[in-house]
């Protein structure tokens, strides 16, 4: 059995941002020579998220409306974990969208359903942050 393991590093030019990271992590399978395994993308920081739905425009306006309402990020002084941080927010609506995602590996490709994608998803963003890319298979 062979491993594989990679970094990816993003730094978000918002607050909370989507980005489609499909290509990239199709990008580290090739990279890899596994043809048979497992694919696991997660967030490495507390306030993202990695998760997997379609790529389309409306939908992840739709998320941002739903997340804030959830977890609105202001006022502030409305969580108790806000003092150092004002992030307390992100720490929540990562919790809703999760961390991390697995999807199986069949003769050299991800096996999708329909329309889905991987996506990084950033809830406190406007800094450096990684997620990673661990394959594992024949």
């Amino acid at each position: 059995m062979k491993s594989y393991r990679k970094e990816l590093w993003f730094n978000t030019t918002q607050r909370r941002q989507y980005i489609n990271i499909t290509p990239d992590i199709e990008r580290c399978l090739a990279e890899s020579g596994i043809k048979e395994g497992f694919v696991l993308v997660n967030a490495m920081h507390i306030t993202a998220s990695v998760f997997i739905n379609d790529n389309e425009s409306g939908l992840h306006h739709d998320f941002e409306v739903w997340l804030e309402k959830l977890a609105p990020e202001k006022p502030y002084s409305q969580y108790q974990h806000n003092g150092y941080e004002d992030n307390a927010d992100a720490h929540l609506k990562r919790s809703v969208m999760g961390r991390e995602v697995v999807v199986a590996v069949t003769d050299g490709v991800m096996d999708f359903g329909p329309w889905e994608q991987i996506f990084y998803g950033e809830f406190d963003g406007k800094r450096k942050k990684r997620v990673l890319v661990k394959i594992i298979g024949e």
